[in-house]
């Protein structure tokens, strides 16, 4: 299991265990985590699990691939650190991982 805190736009944390191979997506969704919608069920065809990621643990990932980077263009303002959260799967080398909730998915 790998901890991750997921901080929501006003600050709010909640601090979840995640079980390895997990997507970020399904650990905001099975916690209760509010912004994180996954409205295609981590298909990589919508960007409603749009997340930023802690610039500590940001170079620990694997580079996104193709289809996540033409994704990240329909999320509401992506930054440098975006990810979606269908696209990222938990390890233990990412546990204690800090992921920021945008202000809308919309």
């Amino acid at each position: 299991m790998a901890s991750v805190k997921f901080i929501q736009p006003d600050g709010s944390e909640k601090i979840v265990d995640v079980p390895e191979g997990t997507s970020l997506m399904t650990a905001a969704i099975d916690n209760g985590v509010e912004g994180i919608l996954g409205d295609c069920g981590g298909a990589c065809s919508c960007a409603t699990c749009h997340c930023y990621i802690d610039d500590a643990y940001f170079a620990k990932l694997p580079e996104a691939a193709d289809v996540e980077k033409s994704m990240l263009e329909f999320a509401v303002e992506p930054k440098e650190n975006s990810r979606l959260g269908c696209q990222v799967q938990v390890t233990e080398e990412l546990s204690g991982l800090v992921v920021h909730i945008p202000e809308s998915q919309y």
